[in-house]
């Protein structure tokens, strides 16, 4: 299979590598100082299920350079969705499937704004990577799996694509399943991730410190409760104890783990949170469904999104 990465970062970089070394044909586009170390030595992922190397000629630096592809994987960060969404039109219109592997749950309507509807096929990813250094990928434990399908009617039916693609991750050791109802998978997910971005970043704790404290375990669990009820007023069928299933994994996780959202404000980077509570703001405003917790969230975070403002400690 003919597979193109957008963004080589943790995800792109990790499951397109997995995906060459199971014989398929992955090209992947990247930019900056990351480009240039995979373009010198190629890129490598170091993994505790088995470090890869991919070859310098397997990253290009634009979309227009991908001459064809089977499958497109989209992993470049949320703002960027829109200008990869356009730049994508000649790859989807001669065929290609376009998968996002991002996080939110507006990203697809903004692929299908600008691509025929019935190349966009939904997807989540489940893992913990990131860039290292240039040119290296770092996976952190051994989750890593994809969930991918059809949206609407076309989920009713099989789907070779879909089926062409877990064939190709199965050869690859990935982890993967097709879903007939891919979009309240990327609402499940959306749900967890938006509580865990949240509250990690407002509190600037780790997910230990934010559950065991009962005024932020409150405010993680009310961030869920909100997005799950924004999720249902869009017509997805999400389980009534969602918000309260997801609140007892966090329970489990790490106590040093924080969303990567909290990584970037540590850092001074931009952040994802428009369209994360930001978007469950946006869209409990569309539906009239009340969402004053993301919406306190989203108001805290504000100054920093496009980064941390000069003179102030994030």
């Amino acid at each position: 299979m003919r597979i193109a990465v957008v963004g080589a970062g943790g995800v792109g970089g990790y499951f397109g590598a997995r995906l060459a070394a199971g014989g398929d044909e992955v090209t992947f586009v990247a930019r900056g100082a990351h480009l240039e170390a995979i373009r010198a030595g190629g890129l490598t992922v170091r993994s505790p299920l088995g470090d890869l190397r991919v070859a310098p000629d397997a990253v290009v630096p634009t979309i227009a350079d991908v001459e064809a592809a089977d499958v497109v994987l989209v992993a470049v960060k949320l703002w960027d969705t829109e200008d990869v969404a356009r730049q994508l039109r000649p790859l989807a219109e001669g065929g290609a499937a376009v998968v996002s592997l991002q996080n939110g749950v507006r990203k697809d309507d903004v692929l299908r704004a600008h691509l025929p509807e019935s190349s966009v096929m939904g997807g989540v990813c489940y893992i913990s990577a990131f860039i290292e250094e240039p040119g290296v990928v770092r996976h952190n434990g051994s989750l890593q799996k994809l969930v991918f399908g059809e949206f609407g009617a076309r989920a009713a039916e099989p789907s070779l694509r879909a089926g062409a693609l877990l064939d190709r991750c199965a050869a690859a050791g990935v982890e993967a399943e097709v879903s007939a109802d891919v979009e309240r998978v990327i609402w499940e997910k959306f749900v967890f991730l938006v509580g865990l971005s949240a509250a990690t970043s407002a509190v600037r704790q780790p997910i230990g410190v934010v559950r065991g404290t009962p005024g932020s375990r409150a405010l993680l669990l009310d961030v869920m409760r909100e997005a799950a009820a924004v999720g249902r007023a869009r017509g997805v069928d999400l389980d009534p104890g969602l918000a309260d299933e997801r609140l007892a994994f966090c329970d489990t996780l790490p106590a040093g783990m924080a969303a990567s959202m909290f990584t970037d404000l540590r850092r001074g980077n931009r952040l994802e949170l428009p369209w994360l509570s930001g978007a469950v703001a946006e869209l409990g405003g569309e539906l009239g469904v009340p969402v004053p917790r993301n919406q306190a969230v989203a108001d805290i975070l504000s100054p920093y999104v496009m980064g941390t403002p000069a003179g102030i400690d994030a």
